[in-house]
């Protein structure tokens, strides 16, 4: 068994968004980071429209980026 502990929630996403859209997650979470203000489903939004992401990947970028700013 492996002692590193398995990754779960949004970031389990991250290697797949990464080698999907080619640029890493820091990209993607300060772009959602430049939305203050917005609703989370208003930056899902823009992340597919203006930047071609899947709904899962836009999702799991706003959610991991939006809950740093909860703790």
């Amino acid at each position: 068994m492996s002692d590193t502990p398995k990754v779960k929630g949004p970031a389990s996403y991250f290697p797949s968004i990464e080698k999907t859209y080619g640029k890493p997650i820091q990209h993607w979470q300060d772009l959602v980071r430049q939305q203050q203000g917005k609703a989370h489903m208003q930056i899902v939004t823009l992340l597919k429209t203006d930047h071609g992401l899947g709904h899962g990947h836009a999702n799991a970028i706003v959610a991991a980026t939006l809950a740093e700013t909860k703790s």
